[in-house]
């Protein structure tokens, strides 16, 4: 009786779902991904299968499915939130997340959080925008409050603006001893200052 229970009677059937995380549109076309008929017996949902469905949508960072017995399948998620805004080639704003996965466009960046530009098909990837935030989470406040107009070229040539002085920064490898050089170099009347090869640093 137990087992025919659990596995077959809608007695123990999923009667609702429940989202937590997201609210309005985000949780509406999470609770359609779930796509688990009313009624199905909750032991016999595949929550693996369900959550796999989930993570379709790219605003999901984490996605969590459990059974809330005796009638509920609850859906735990994260949202990706933004890290940097993306001026990609066809002059969109895209906003990323700290792994460098782009997960929407928005009319305007949020407030506080840096824009970039991105040059080329070559500019926009996920390795490129990996070297741009490595950049800006190496700087620190004192010179990243000076910086702008960041453009990202490739994975391996990013550019900034700090000041009145054009920093070419290179790819996200070696990014503390980058700092350092550039801190060193600073106090010259360079207009440029490339740290690109941390080992052979060019001012001109």
């Amino acid at each position: 009786m137990l087992v025919w229970l659990l596995g077959w009677s809608s007695i123990l059937g999923v009667s609702a779902v429940d989202v937590s995380g997201a609210t309005g549109a985000e949780a509406a076309a999470v609770t359609e991904l779930v796509d688990v008929p009313i009624g199905t017996p909750l032991a016999r949902v595949d929550t693996d299968a369900v959550a796999a469905r989930v993570r379709e949508r790219i605003t999901d960072a984490e996605v969590s499915v459990r059974r809330a017995w005796p009638s509920t399948l609850a859906v735990d998620i994260v949202l990706r939130t933004p890290a940097i805004v993306v001026k990609n080639p066809q002059g969109q704003l895209e906003v990323v997340d700290a792994e460098g996965i782009a997960f929407g466009v928005v009319k305007a960046a949020p407030k506080g959080v840096p824009v970039v530009t991105a040059v080329g098909a070559r500019g926009a990837t996920r390795e490129a925008m990996q070297s741009a935030l490595a950049l800006l989470n190496a700087l620190p406040s004192d010179l990243s409050s000076q910086v702008s107009g960041i453009t990202v070229s490739s994975a391996n040539l990013v550019t900034f603006t700090l000041g009145k002085r054009t920093v070419v920064w290179g790819s996200g490898a070696d990014s503390e001893r980058k700092v350092a050089i550039l801190m060193a170099l600073l106090p010259t009347k360079a207009k440029v200052i490339d740290v690109s090869a941390p080992e052979t640093p060019v001012t001109r």
